[in-house]
């Protein structure tokens, strides 16, 4: 772990000094074909996994991921995802959005083409001029949106034969890192319902962007980390987020980190013999919370006096990256907390090698979450005032990172 946190501070500031001098993007050459190569990879994906849930087409698309200012695309204008300001407007004829290229291209009533880009150094304005205007000595320039000058490493996944799946799936885990008037980047779990991070997200999401290479983005809120109470309660923390936190803290320090000891010295509020029982979404779930605390405390190198114990857990299977033969037999996910919750099923498919998840309809986004009692829905008025009843909030990050994992690794 030292050597890797060696070179994530030795290749950060040289990627940046990178992402300074890289030449601003130009057009992309084919959209509308990039958008069916995409498709044809994401019906590939839903002939595997057959289980769909309907959701609405609302064709928009979210730029800003990382610690950029976030923007929403639709119809026409482009928006501040945050304050609802619109930056830009145009009078289109029509428009083509490709998410797994981080582009919607757009063609106007004039002529003209504009096209909204995000890559690794930013996200771009581009436009050519009517044939009838155009001098190819005078283009437009290249615009660079405001705030969004942040380098990002956003791989292509090349190797995998869902990578195209995998480039959207990681823009919406980047999509909910949200940067504070403080200028750190928290893990929030949806970007325009959620204010604060979850631990249980957050560890999720930092998974995937320990694969990435864009740790960086949470580094100072991991290091700002002094509570193992979910900032999302800020009251008592849940059995499971003591051991959230010190897998967390392993990704950015080591065992001398301030939290560490005040989430040693809460395990004692929540032992019980040889492990801890607690709430977690309201419930008991020992064995998911003890295996929990074992990987944190093993990620950090720390003694573990502590035994899963031999137990039914609902929660164990969506625990799939550690101790999976520690586990008493399931009962499955009912139907409408898998089309409320879908990562819960995305979870339980990695345990159990199964292909059980739901995808959407859609193109874009391809996570979400319905009906969740702690989310501030209002914040969709910026997007669609109807997902305010409807209790909608995609993308959603957590869902995002269950599905980006599984087929990261289960190809």
């Amino acid at each position: 772990m030292k050597h890797a946190l060696l070179v994530f501070f030795l290749l950060t500031p040289l990627f940046a000094v990178w992402a300074q001098s890289v030449p601003p993007p130009t057009l992309y050459p084919n959209p509308e074909a990039a958008l069916q190569v995409y498709r044809s990879t994401l019906l590939r994906l839903r002939q595997e996994h057959t289980n769909q849930a309907e959701l609405p087409d609302l064709k928009f698309f979210l730029f800003g991921m990382g610690n950029r200012a976030k923007y929403i695309y639709r119809n026409g204008r482009l928006i501040n995802a945050l304050t609802g300001h619109i930056e830009e407007q145009w009078a289109v004829k029509s428009e083509i959005i490709v998410p797994s290229e981080y582009l919607v291209h757009l063609t106007l009533d004039t002529g003209a083409t504009i096209q909204i880009r995000e890559d690794e150094t930013g996200v771009w304005l581009l436009q050519t001029l009517p044939a009838s205007a155009r001098n190819p000595d005078r283009l437009p320039k290249p615009k660079r949106l405001d705030h969004t000058k942040s380098p990002l490493q956003l791989p292509r996944f090349a190797d995998n034969t869902f990578g195209l799946v995998l480039r959207v799936l990681h823009h919406e885990v980047l999509i909910n890192v949200v940067t504070g008037s403080d200028g750190i980047g928290r893990p929030v779990p949806s970007v325009l319902v959620y204010q604060n991070p979850r631990y249980r997200d957050a560890a999720l999401m930092a998974m995937v962007l320990r694969e990435t290479g864009n740790l960086q983005l949470i580094h100072n809120w991991i290091m700002a980390l002094r509570n193992p109470a979910d900032p999302a309660s800020d009251t008592i923390a849940e059995a499971d987020n003591l051991g959230q936190v010190l897998f967390l803290v392993s990704l950015a320090a080591n065992r001398t980190h301030p939290v560490v000891q005040v989430v040693l010295d809460s395990v004692a509020r929540f032992r019980k013999d040889d492990y801890i029982l607690g709430k977690t979404d309201g419930a008991d779930h020992p064995v998911f919370q003890t295996k929990w605390l074992k990987y944190g405390l093993k990620s950090l190198g720390l003694p573990d006096p502590y035994t899963i114990p031999k137990q039914y857990d609902s929660y164990s299977s969506q625990f799939w990256f550690d101790y999976t033969n520690e586990h008493v037999a399931r009962t499955n996910v009912d139907e409408q907390t898998s089309l409320d919750s879908p990562y819960r099923v995305w979870a339980d498919d990695h345990f159990y090698h199964e292909k059980r998840g739901r995808l959407g309809t859609i193109d874009y986004p391809l996570s979400w979450e319905r009906n969740a009692s702690d989310a501030h829905y209002p914040g969709l008025t910026v997007l669609d005032k109807e997902f305010v009843k409807r209790k909608l909030a995609f993308p959603y990050a957590r869902h995002a990172a269950e599905m980006f994992l599984l087929l990261r690794h289960n190809q």
